[in-house]
C-alpha cells in the first residue's frame, strides 16, 4: 500500500520521526485559520504518487485567502492519472538543507538498500551519482543503523549527525511497519542541526496487514483513501479498476496471469476495465463473491463485454461454471456478453453448464479473444 503523505506522517510520528506541523482538507471551504498552524503554508495535493511538486501540487501560501485558493485548485484535480481527494496544508520550512534519506527493500536479494545523499528536493533524480551513497544490507536494526552511520561519513559535516539520527530512527520504522520503501525527501536540515521530515513516501505489504493492526485501522478509517487496499482487507481478494474507461471487465484468477493478460489486451488495442485476482479456492460453493465482483463491474460506464479467464488447479470447473452462471442471474444490470475461456479440472462439465447459457468455452487465449473483438466490432 503506497500511503498518501499525510497518512505517512502520521504513521511515522509515533517512531519518533518529526514533521513539519499540518492538518488534512477533503474540502477547501473547510480551512481555516483556527484550523491551521501558523503561516507561512505549503499546500500539498494528495496521490499516492511521486513528482507532485512538478505535476504542480504542492504551491507556497503565506495568506489564508491564497491557501483556501490553492486548495480548491487542487481538490478534485488530476494529476499522475490520479484523482487528487484532499490536501496537507503544513507550516513552510526556511532556511534548511535538503538532504535525501531512503530504505528499500530489494527483493532480488531479500536485502535493504540504504541511500543517503546531502542534496535532495524535487531535483533528485538529476543529482550526480557521486553524490548519493549507497549499499545493500541484511534487514536487521543494527545493519540498517550501521549502514546509514558508514554511509553518512561521506556526507558534509553539516548534514551527518542529523542524517544519522534520522536513519536510526527511519530503521526501527521501516522494520516495524513491514516497509518496502521509506523514503523521506526532502530531508530537511535546520540551521541548529535538527530535522525534520519535509515528505514522507512509505509503501508497505499488503500481505503483513494481518500482522499491521495499525495500519488496518488506519485503512477503516480512511478506507476511502485507499479503496482497493481496504476492499481487499474485508472481502480477501484483489479487485482494481485499471481504467474507468475501460470495455471489457476482466473475472480472472491469479495476479500474475492476470496482470499479464490486461498487458497483452493493452498490446492488442483493446481496453481492460479491471484486474482482478478473485481466488477461486475461497468461493466455497457460494456465489456471494463472484456477485460482488459482477456488481463491481456493472459500474463500469464503458463496459461492453466481460471476459471470464479461469486457469485452475485444484478449483473444480464444473462447480466455477455453475457459480457462475447463478451469479450472472443474481446480477441483471451487468447486461454484456460473456466469453469465457477456462482450463483445468472439470472442463467437460463446465462446457455443458456455459453452454446451456448460451456462452460458449475456449480453452485457448487467442479465439477467446478472437470472440471479444467480435462483441466489441458488433456495438
Amino acid at each position: 500500500m503506497y500511503l498518501l503523505e499525510h497518512d505517512a506522517k502520521d504513521l511515522l510520528a509515533a517512531h519518533r520521526i518529526p514533521a513539519p506541523t499540518g492538518a488534512l482538507f477533503e474540502d477547501a471551504e473547510a480551512i481555516s485559520a483556527t484550523a491551521l498552524p501558523g503561516a507561512p503554508w505549503v499546500v500539498k495535493g494528495q496521490i499516492a504518487a511521486g513528482g507532485r511538486g512538478k505535476a504542480g501540487l504542492i504551491r507556497k501560501a503565506a495568506t489564508l485567502a491564497e491557501a483556501q485558493s490553492h486548495a480548491a485548485a487542487i481538490i478534485g484535480s488530476t494529476a499522475r492519472s490520479r484523482p487528487v481527494g484532499a490536501v496537507r496544508i503544513e507550516q513552510a520550512v526556511s532556511g534548511a538543507q535538503e538532504a535525501y534519506l531512503g530504505l528499500l527493500l530489494d527483493s532480488a536479494t531479500a536485502q535493504v538498500r540504504v541511500i543517503v545523499s546531502a542534496r535532495g528536493g524535487m531535483d533528485i533524480e538529476q543529482v550526480p551519482r557521486q553524490h548519493i551513497q549507497s549499499e545493500l544490507v541484511q534487514t536487521d536494526a543494527q545493519s540498517l543503523v550501521d549502514s546509514v552511520h558508514r554511509l553518512a561519513r561521506n556526507l558534509p559535516v553539516n548534514v551527518t549527525a542529523a542524517v544519522r539520527d534520522a536513519g536510526e530512527r527511519l530503521a526501527h520504522a521501516f522494520l516495524a511497519l513491514e516497509a518496502l520503501l521509506l523514503e523521506i525527501n526532502p530531508l530537511f536540515v535546520l540551521a541548529d542541526g535538527s530535522w525534520v521530515a519535509g515528505d514522507a513516501k512509505l509503501v508497505t505489504d499488503d500481505n503483513a496487514l494481518a500482522r499491521q493492526s495499525v495500519l488496518r485501522a488506519l485503512l477503516e478509517r480512511r478506507a476511502r483513501a485507499y479503496p482497493e487496499t481496504a476492499l481487499k482487507l474485508q472481502h480477501g481478494f484483489d479487485y482494481v479498476v485499471v481504467d474507468p474507461a475501460g470495455e471489457i471487465g476482466l473475472l480472472t484468477t491469479g495476479a500474475g496471469l492476470s496482470m499479464m493478460l490486461i498487458d497483452e489486451l493493452r498490446e492488442a488495442g483493446l481496453k481492460p476495465y479491471n484486474f482482478l485476482d478473485i481466488r477461486t479456492g475461497g468461493l466455497r460453493g457460494q456465489t456471494t463473491r463472484l456477485v460482488q465482483v459482477l456488481n463491481w463491474i456493472a459500474q463500469g460506464r464503458d463496459i461492453r463485454v466481460l471476459l471470464v479467464n479461469i486457469f485452475a488447479g485444484i478449483t473444480d470447473l464444473a462447480e466455477f461454471s455453475r457459480l457462475l452462471v447463478a451469479a450472472l442471474i443474481e446480477v441483471p444490470r451487468l447486461k454484456v456478453p460473456v466469453v469465457a475461456r477456462l482450463v483445468g479440472n472439470g472442463l467437460p462439465a463446465a462446457r455443458a453448464t456455459l453452454s446451456a447459457a448460451g456462452i460458449p468455452l475456449h480453452v485457448d487465449l487467442d479465439a477467446a479473444l478472437t470472440e471479444v473483438r467480435r462483441h466489441l466490432n458488433r456495438q
